[in-house]
């Protein structure tokens, strides 16, 4: 089972912080690249505990949804989105923020399984684990972008 671990330097308020990551606003301006749009549950502003979200995207070519729940919550500090329905074996992301030295630590820990058996873990080595990594690390910085600017404003009521 592949994990993710990420860390990001965020010089701004830890609830900007944390808004900026559950804000679906945000999530859709910060995946453009692979036309991701919510269609079902909460379709735009601030998920929260037990809503869910159903994402469609483009990823390899190929149209697919996913539908994940928020399971965890505990604002500004943590929060866990799950894939409930969609094509990997399973999605655990955990999202936590620590307020260090003025700054804020966005820490992600992204837990993943593709389906198919051997294929699949070979496909985890081989494509997932990097695509994943420089997917989130992307929305990552968009997120710091937005909260070291007054461009969080803007998504952010």
């Amino acid at each position: 089972m592949p994990v993710i671990h990420l860390q990001t330097r965020v010089n701004a308020p830890i609830e900007i912080c944390f808004d900026l990551s559950r804000s679906i606003d945000l999530h859709t301006i910060s995946t453009a690249q692979t036309k991701e749009k919510a269609i079902a549950g909460r379709t735009s502003g601030l998920i929260e505990l037990n809503e869910t979200v159903t994402w469609q995207a483009t990823h390899f070519g190929i149209k697919q949804k996913l539908t994940s729940k928020i399971t965890a919550f505990e604002r500004p500090f943590h929060f866990r989105d799950e894939q409930i329905k969609g094509v990997f074996k399973y999605i655990k992301h955990d999202h936590y923020f620590k307020q260090e030295n003025g700054f804020v630590i966005m820490k992600d820990v992204f837990e993943f399984g593709a389906p198919l058996g051997l294929l699949g873990r070979l496909a985890n080595k081989l494509v997932l684990t990097k695509y994943l990594t420089r997917f989130l690390v992307e929305r990552n910085d968009l997120i710091k972008e937005y909260a070291e600017t007054e461009k969080w404003k803007t998504v952010l009521n």
